[in-house]
């Protein structure tokens, strides 16, 4: 049975003690349901830019955000005449194509006992992934020929995967130890790296073998419980340093073991720059927590009361027209009645009378 080799270090002791303590704190956070809403879709828009960029796709942030929020739609066409991006079909097409890899993760109801890290989730992945990409007899089909990876910058030949006819037995041999009892021992980042490198390393595929490791990669954290309300995207530490991201995973293949510790630090330390700031930003927006003690419920707030919440985490005190700065489209007497509607619910308070009046959080 397959056996990955690795070990336990100081760094990465330290990293999941990282994990684990900023994901105690954004599990048992109250966020208003609007928030939840707009992290999970910041989470997407970076997951899915980013998670496709590293792979050489030419679209910007802002493209890519464009082409996530049009939801409905898996025709590059339809795109460019809904929103003007002027760019290769093939590119708006990986993009739409990942957006619905990470929704259908996200959307997946996630079975307890690990049934669904199996070939058939592996297969509906790569088939999301490469769907209009590639010749319907490639997609979801084992390669049947020898592929190279070559360097992001060099173009050179950085490693040469396994030979097709051995892939249908380490893709077996894979599954069987990730649903054995010594892998579920494990800790869930560290059976996510190794599914990240043990897929990236067979090559199953002809191509998308990178966005489809990542994925099902992030499909384990969920599995085990470790989505932190799906908040996070570690494809954006990825993708800042692509060369580095190349070396980690070729790593193992350059130690005379194959010792995977090096991309499990490598891994795990991404993963907790990620978790951390996505704690930083649940703790400066957790007025909400406040307001559950006091009221006893959520509290349902609008977009614009988010923002002027947001300008108050930030600056302590707010005056109407740093709102109307912050909302120019929004006219004074509905940016009024916001705060006066935050001062009801008792989050806001008013400071001061006529000129000289100010907002700020109630302590």
């Amino acid at each position: 049975m397959y056996q990955p080799k690795f070990k336990i270090t100081n760094h990465l002791l330290a990293y999941i003690s990282s994990i684990e303590s900023a994901k105690a704190l954004i599990d048992h956070s109250a966020l208003v349901p609007s928030w939840e809403a707009k992290f999970r879709d910041e989470a997407m828009m970076r997951s899915v830019h980013f998670g496709t960029h590293i792979e050489g796709n030419e679209l910007s942030a802002d493209q890519a955000g464009k082409v996530v929020q049009l939801k409905n739609t898996s025709n590059p066409q339809i795109v460019v005449d809904q929103t003007g991006i002027i760019a290769r079909d093939r590119d708006i097409q990986e993009v739409i194509n990942y957006r619905n890899v990470i929704a259908w993760i996200d959307q997946r109801p996630i079975k307890k006992s690990g049934e669904d890290l199996n070939l058939e989730t592996l297969m509906s992945l790569h088939k999301l992934t490469m769907q209009k990409l590639l010749p319907e007899e490639q997609i979801a089909v084992f390669r049947e020929k020898q592929v190279i990876v070559r360097g992001a910058a060099s173009g050179s030949v950085v490693f040469r995967p396994p030979v097709s006819v051995e892939v249908p037995f380490l893709i077996e041999d894979f599954f069987t130890w990730l649903n054995s009892p010594e892998a579920l021992e494990l800790h869930p980042v560290f059976r996510a790296a190794i599914t990240h490198y043990s897929l990236v390393y067979i090559h199953p595929f002809v191509e998308g073998n990178g966005r489809v490791a990542r994925a099902f990669a992030t499909f384990v954290l969920y599995s085990s419980g470790y989505d932190f309300k799906r908040f996070f995207s570690i494809e954006e530490y990825f993708d800042s340093d692509v060369e580095a991201y190349y070396q980690a995973l070729l790593s193992a293949q350059q130690s005379s073991d194959k010792d995977l510790t090096y991309f499990l630090e490598y891994f795990a330390y991404g993963l907790a720059l990620e978790i951390d700031k996505v704690k930083q930003k649940v703790l400066k927006l957790s007025q909400d927590l406040k307001i559950q003690r006091e009221l006893g419920q959520q509290v349902a707030l609008s977009e614009r009361q988010i923002i002027i919440l947001e300008i108050l985490q930030n600056q302590g005190q707010m005056t109407s027209d740093d709102a109307q700065k912050a909302l120019p489209n929004v006219s004074v007497d509905t940016i009024l009645r916001d705060l006066k509607d935050l001062i009801s619910k008792g989050v806001v308070q008013k400071r001061g009378v006529t000129k000289g009046v100010s907002y700020t959080l109630i302590n």
